[in-house]
């Protein structure tokens, strides 16, 4: 690709100095009436002046490698020859698109520096050699101008296109980052389950057969989801993945599922969702709140996700490192409010206490990592408290007190029940 450009762009520099040799050329000859203003040099004279406009037109050719020097050459050059006019408008217009301001601002003023001179010797009005003197600087004038015109249109589209180029690469860092953040979230639950049974039947091979069996479909299942969340993945990199074959993303009303799976692994899950639309006791069981309301508010889908995914990550940490700790969590809010979620275990007792913001303070956070041998511990929780920033709340964790917790917060946007919404409006004049 780059090579088909590069000899694109020689193609196209080729073809413009055809082009602008041509023109230079082209106004030689039809201007050499008026730029001799009635002059009548000899024949060898005008030969020479004629070979010199010749070599002036065809020495364009190396105006991209010597700019500058072709166009003092030509300036100095013009004031003894009248055809080389048209190259050296063409070697001016080139240092002014292609040099800085400085190096054309010292050409400007070599190209005018005869104007003073010009000027002093008064001039008539009427006289040709005044409206071909006039005409020359003009032509100067213009080409300086068009060349900063066009310096600066390229300036322009090179400071678009390396924005775009940031913006792409930007964009692709993000999708990265967020495809590896999902992927965390989904295959780290998951597989710490397979790695919790299959220790399991590891260190317990007497186990009884209906206990292995147990293990065994666990471990099946688990795999099954792991690999469907895996496809799913690849299927969303890969673009084929559609609405209709995507599985359900997670959502808070997901939470009892996953505290089931937790408690099957071993895990003692006590479960408590505190919020406007619904609650869970301690079972996973789901009840209705407000007031026998029945569901009046839900969150929004992504922040029931993040929820979702927060409560995951901290279940499969306390899995990982406090395996015999008993974990609480709490999810409350409502809309306005926020919604808080909170998870809970006794930290292990290698964790290593750091002191939170207020020395001495035992109610104050430290966020850490999770003190484990398990490599790259943390960064799950690192990434979530970027998912929590993305969606507009915070999230902190780290040792409070005797316990290690993880503490999210999440804004919920204040709406109207749908329920409500879809109520016939009263009649004014009951």
């Amino acid at each position: 690709m780059s090579r088909t450009a590069g000899t694109a762009g020689a193609a196209g520099d080729r073809i413009a100095d055809i082009g602008l040799f041509l023109f230079a050329a082209c106004f030689a000859v039809l201007t050499a009436d008026a730029v001799l203003a009635g002059e009548r040099p000899s024949p060898d004279a005008l030969f020479v002046d004629q070979a010199v406009g010749a070599l002036a037109c065809a020495s364009l050719f190396v105006r991209r490698r010597w700019p500058v020097q072709l166009a003092v050459v030509l300036l100095v050059a013009g004031v003894f020859s009248h055809f080389v006019t048209g190259a050296t408008v063409v070697a001016v217009f080139t240092v002014a698109a292609g040099r800085p301001l400085r190096t054309t601002g010292l050409v400007a003023g070599v190209a005018f520096a005869p104007v003073p001179f010009f000027l002093a010797s008064g001039p008539a009005l009427d006289d040709p050699r005044t409206v071909s003197g006039m005409t020359y600087f003009a032509l100067l004038a213009a080409a300086i101008g068009w060349g900063l015109f066009v310096r600066s249109r390229r300036q322009l589209v090179a400071s678009l296109r390396e924005r775009a180029e940031r913006a792409h690469e930007e964009a692709r860092r993000t999708a990265r980052e967020d495809i590896a953040r999902e992927m965390h979230d989904v295959l780290a639950h998951r597989l710490s389950l397979l790695s919790v049974h299959a220790g399991a039947l590891q260190f317990n091979p007497e186990a009884p057969a209906e206990e292995v069996q147990r293990t065994a479909g666990v471990i099946r299942e688990s795999a099954h989801e792991a690999l469907e969340d895996l496809r799913e993945v690849i299927g969303v990199l890969r673009g084929t993945a559609s609405s209709e074959t995507a599985r359900p993303q997670p959502e808070l009303g997901d939470l009892g599922r996953l505290a089931e799976e937790s408690r099957a692994a071993g895990t003692d899950v006590t479960l408590r969702v505190e919020t406007a639309s619904w609650r869970d006791g301690a079972d996973g069981s789901r009840g209705a709140a407000g007031g026998g309301r029945g569901g009046s508010a839900a969150p929004p889908a992504a922040v029931g996700r993040t929820a979702y995914r927060i409560v995951q990550e901290a279940l499969t940490n306390a899995r990982k490192h406090a395996p015999r700790s008993p974990v609480t969590v709490t999810v409350s809010g409502g809309p306005g409010e926020g919604l808080t979620v909170l998870v809970r275990n006794p930290a292990p007792a290698d964790a290593r206490r750091q002191p939170g913001p207020d020395a001495g303070e035992p109610g104050a956070f430290a966020p850490e990592a999770v003190v484990s041998g398990v490599p790259g511990a943390g960064q799950g929780l690192v990434g979530l408290a970027e998912r929590a920033e993305l969606a507009g709340g915070t999230m902190e964790y780290g040792r409070f007190g005797a316990d290690f917790r993880v503490r999210a917060w999440l804004p919920w946007a204040p709406g109207r029940d749908p329920l409500e919404a879809a109520a016939p409006a009263p009649d004014p004049a009951l």
